[in-house]
């Protein structure tokens, strides 16, 4: 039985003060998937260059690969390694992603998470309002943040029918969600799948649908809602020189098509203050050790093609700071 750890007492924060100056600074923060210490390094490594606030986002699945007590002492050293870095006051918070149950939820808590995303939409609707009330009621009694999901149907391919139209949920939907379960923030739009089949969606034509955002039905939410927080979830691009890299040496990857990055900056700008990196990055570490590997057939240490794999995730990292979030020179 481990003791309770805080958060606090890793050196993380959770999202409160995060969010709040997001929103009024125009910006989103990166939500960074990662399973493995060369993520991990890369993502410090960009947040610290650029002066950027970042969420560490893990999966459960990504927790039992990494191991539940290293994981709580990589992000105990991620904060360390910033401030070695030179970032003398690291905003690193530790969040879980898509939490479906309460134990998994407890356990992340106790094991020094500061963020928790309960994701309860494909229970009925009160079912959903009960579990995330549940979760928020204890984490809040460690100040560890939560992130609800009041439920989004979407457009594109799941559980094989077909959408045609997303919807968000509205504002009173919200409201009713927020009341009853004291969530500190929503989850405001996530696609379909969170494989790489999400960027290969085809309508009746043989297209592929880009997926792009509702603007006019957030933009009317926030007006109704000034000041909550929101997260979106399913923002790759997809970039496709990283896509073509990864082909070329071997890969054999379908043709898709992400969100735009100049949609995903003016998302940034409004109350959307969490957005995800995760398939893009994946990729951009794909493309670089098959590179290598191709190119070098002798090479067998492992550091030779995990190290530029590192590195070019980390270029993609300070990209999408710079660029997408607008979250550069926060800290």
């Amino acid at each position: 039985m481990h003791d309770m750890i805080n958060y606090k007492d890793l050196g993380l924060v959770n999202t409160r003060g995060m969010f709040a100056k997001a929103l009024k600074g125009g910006y989103a923060v990166p939500a960074c998937n990662f399973s493995h210490a060369e993520q991990l390094q890369a993502i410090i490594q960009a947040a610290v260059e650029t002066k950027s606030p970042v969420i560490l986002q893990v999966s459960d699945g990504s927790r039992k690969y990494i191991g539940r007590t290293l994981l709580r002492f990589m992000a105990e050293g991620a904060v360390d390694y910033a401030k070695e870095l030179g970032c003398q006051d690291p905003q690193i918070a530790l969040h879980l992603a898509h939490g479906v149950t309460f134990e998994l939820c407890k356990s992340c808590i106790d094991m020094g998470f500061s963020s928790i995303m309960i994701d309860a939409s494909h229970l009925a609707y009160e079912a959903n309002v009960a579990l995330t009330g549940q979760v928020a009621e204890y984490a809040h009694q460690f100040d560890v943040t939560v992130e609800g999901n009041p439920g989004i149907r979407m457009y594109g391919i799941e559980s094989d029918i077909f959408y045609k139209h997303r919807q968000f949920p509205n504002p009173e939907e919200i409201t009713d969600f927020l009341t009853k379960t004291g969530c500190d923030s929503v989850v405001i739009h996530k696609r379909s799948r969170n494989s790489f089949n999400k960027f290969t969606d085809f309508d009746e034509n043989g297209r592929l649908i880009p997926p792009l955002l509702s603007l006019n039905e957030l933009e009317a939410i926030e007006r109704q809602l000034p000041g909550l927080p929101f997260a979106l979830y399913g923002t790759s691009k997809y970039p496709p020189e990283e896509a073509e890299t990864a082909n070329t040496n071997g890969c054999a990857l379908k043709k898709a098509v992400g969100i735009s990055e100049d949609i995903l900056r003016s998302v940034a700008g409004s109350a959307v203050c969490k957005m995800d990196i995760d398939i893009d990055s994946r990729l951009a570490m794909t493309a670089a050790i098959r590179k290598i590997l191709i190119e070098n057939p002798t090479e067998f240490d492992p550091r030779k093609y995990l190290g530029p794999a590192r590195d070019n995730a980390r270029k993609l990292y300070v990209h999408k700071i710079r660029h997408v979030f607008g979250s550069d020179n926060k800290i």
